[in-house]
């Protein structure tokens, strides 16, 4: 299958050598950081930058030049435009605290004025703003790609509604149909060869069916390449998204850090400024979503119980009776059900603690075939991890406590081992992957949340398929 990588996880590994975006700023002398000073040349500038919105993905934006040359006020207004615009490049054009429920992810400091000032003494008000932006490989490819698509408008389906297409059919349109499969996670390249439609295509296709509540009859039909067949427009939507994304995310993150894309199911552990290891992992499924937090891991949490939370306990649990609260080793404590430590507890044999009021945080799970979907949006909220053994084990064996986490496992108890020092966690929301060759290739948005953004950005409302919620496990 063609490789696709995250873009949080590559857009963090550019962002670890840029500066932060008041870098240019502090460089400025002082004297010049001090007074803000236009001209007609810098106006021009102001113009031509904001002209070029587009590179950015916010051209749907207004970004007015207000004021004129010659006047305080005049002046005060033509620095507020500026900064509008400089913020909007830096920070992002839209508050995400204020687009969703949750969000607690650090954003770029941005202290703008001294690089404003700065770069009108200069004469580099052009070069000064682009130089906000992210500068890595990522985002420059998503604005070329944002380019080539915005001017297309909303094209019909590269795919052709023609006829439905059956099991074991020869079409033209299979190839095509192939790659969104393969695009989509759906289809290993090597089963999407010729102009057949293979069984290995139908289970492919069957499974698409399943995650978004279409009867899996594995026939391709109007619904079917609704989800596989966005248009130019679509496409073009959510690439400005991402970049609005990336803009949100500090420039300079943690050297030390697990960044996990809620949107892609995938963990990434940074080390020391290096990548370290990925893992697949199981999120919350649609009106259970994972939040986007920042929330550090303090401690590792071996063999551990789970008190069931209450709306577990009393919309899934308390009804099935005292046999099932026995078979899976639960007891009713303090007006609580209690999960002991075991194979069958829902927390698995590790948790990993993490400092946040709303009770999200990393663990182990019994059901591992769940990390065999593609959209693997099914917990209650929290983060479930591949081999997370495994990786608990790795965090301790390079925190240094190796011995004290192997000696907590072999008790077979409950048992905490603090971290020497908490380990940053950003659990962000990416629809874009980038594939082996750097292309940024759009996914599934399972929860619908590019929706309010591409909304705050200008672009125009759009109705699609949506992830449905799916399984009865009870876990976290």
């Amino acid at each position: 299958m063609r490789k696709l990588m995250l873009a949080g996880s590559l857009l963090a590994l550019a962002l670890t050598g840029c500066g932060n975006p008041s870098a240019n700023g502090d460089a400025q002398s002082n004297a010049a950081a001090a007074t803000i000073r236009w001209n007609e040349a810098a106006v021009g500038q102001l113009r031509k930058a904001i002209e070029r919105r587009a590179a950015h993905g916010l051209d749907h934006m207004r970004f007015a030049v207000e004021g004129q040359v010659g006047s305080a006020e005049g002046e005060k207004a033509l620095t507020q435009s500026a900064l509008r615009y400089a913020s909007a490049v830096a920070r992002g054009a839209t508050d995400p605290a204020k687009l969703q429920d949750i969000y607690t992810i650090p954003r770029p400091e941005a202290d703008l004025r001294p690089g404003l000032a700065g770069a009108l003494s200069d004469r580099k008000l052009d070069d000064w703003i682009d130089s906000l932006a992210p500068q890595n490989d990522q985002y420059r490819q998503l604005s070329k790609a944002y380019l080539a698509l915005r001017g297309s408008g909303d094209k019909a389906a590269a795919i052709p509604d023609t006829k439905p297409l059956k099991p074991g059919a020869t079409d033209p349109r299979v190839p095509a149909i192939a790659a969104q499969l393969v695009a989509s996670g759906y289809l290993d390249r090597a089963e999407g060869q010729g102009t057949r439609y293979t069984p290995a295509m139908v289970r492919a296709v069957q499974h698409m069916q399943i995650d978004y509540g279409i009867e899996p009859d594995g026939v391709i039909g109007g619904e079917a390449l609704e989800i596989l067949n966005l248009s130019d427009a679509d496409r073009a939507r959510a690439l400005a998204v991402a970049m609005e994304r990336m803009r949100w995310l500090e420039r300079t993150p943690p050297a030390t850090r697990i960044d996990v894309n809620i949107a892609a199911g995938r963990l990434a552990y940074w080390r020391d400024g290096k990548l370290a290891d990925t893992r697949k992992v199981v999120v919350g499924k649609p009106g259970k979503e994972t939040p986007q937090l920042g929330s550090p891991i303090y401690r590792l949490v071996a063999n551990p119980t789970w008190t069931v939370p209450r709306s577990i306990q009393n919309g899934e649990i308390a009804k099935k009776g005292s046999a099932y609260l026995r078979r899976n080793d639960m007891a009713w404590k303090d007006g609580w059900i209690v999960q002991q430590p075991g194979p069958q507890n829902a927390l698995g044999l590790v948790k990993f603690d993490m400092k946040n009021e709303h009770s999200i945080y990393l663990h182990d799970t019994p059901a591992k075939s769940l990390f065999d979907e593609v959209q693997r949006q099914r917990s209650h909220g929290c983060v479930r991890v591949e081999d997370a053994l495994g990786f608990a084990q790795m965090l301790a064996r390079d925190e240094g406590i190796l011995d004290e986490w192997q000696k907590a496992r072999a008790t077979g108890k409950e048992s905490f081992v603090d971290l020497p020092r908490a380990i940053p966690v950003r659990l962000y929301y990416q629809t874009v992957l980038f594939d082996d060759a750097g292309e940024p290739v759009v996914r599934a948005d399972p929860y619908g949340w590019n929706g309010a953004v591409a909304a705050a950005l200008g672009f125009p409302e759009r109705q699609g398929y949506r992830l449905r919620a799916s399984g009865n496990d009870i876990g976290p």
